[in-house]
């Protein structure tokens, strides 16, 4: 189970927050702590390095009394140059290639073929295995999980909508990969 960290002011106001750190809002708290309901049984915690996840991660371990083991593998993309800007600041060519072309790196960041060869690494970990695992991280390495998974490109990550604390269902038989579900919100519905 790859689960979206909660709401922070950054996402909350459009703003690409890549490595920026910044901590949940209420509202991301709120939606942490259904995230721990929806989840279930689980055996291992793993999170992301970055505060967001690392709340969102306390919060269903506690529901569920398991522990926490951050994994850089789940961090978000790097956005370098970028990071803290608007979608309406980045400049329209450089995002357009950045949603065509994997290979694309902004100034200092990283791009998603380097993401996707990370989460590939991280699922593969799991393949096979008899266990639960929840793994809380970000936009782009959860969409890359699922390009991995459908064994597509990971640009086409950028024609799914991920909401926040959404939950996305990745499994594994006989060495091969498969979407289970994708942006999971039903334990959202009433906040």
């Amino acid at each position: 189970m790859l689960a979206r960290h909660g709401q922070t002011a950054s996402n909350r106001d459009g703003r690409l927050q890549g490595h920026v750190d910044p901590p949940l809002t209420d509202h991301g708290r709120d939606q942490a702590a259904r995230l721990a309901r929806a989840v279930g049984a689980a055996t291992i915690v793993r999170t992301s390095p970055l505060l967001r996840a690392r709340e969102t991660a306390a919060a269903i371990a506690a529901g569920i009394g398991a522990t926490v083991e951050v994994d850089e593998r789940l961090i978000e993309v790097a956005y370098g140059e970028w990071e803290g800007l608007s979608l309406t600041e980045v400049p329209a060519g450089s995002w357009a290639r950045l949603k065509a072309d994997p290979d694309f790196r902004v100034p200092g960041g990283e791009s998603l073929n380097e993401v996707a060869a990370r989460i590939s690494g991280f699922l593969a970990e799991f393949a096979d295995d008899d266990v639960n695992v929840v793994a809380v991280s970000h936009v782009a390495p959860i969409k890359a999980a699922v390009t991995v998974a459908l064994g597509v490109s990971p640009e086409l990550g950028y024609r799914m909508r991920l909401d926040v604390a959404a939950v996305t269902r990745i499994g594994s038989r006989d060495g091969e990969t498969y979407l289970a579900s994708f942006n999971e919100t039903a334990h959202l519905t009433d906040l």
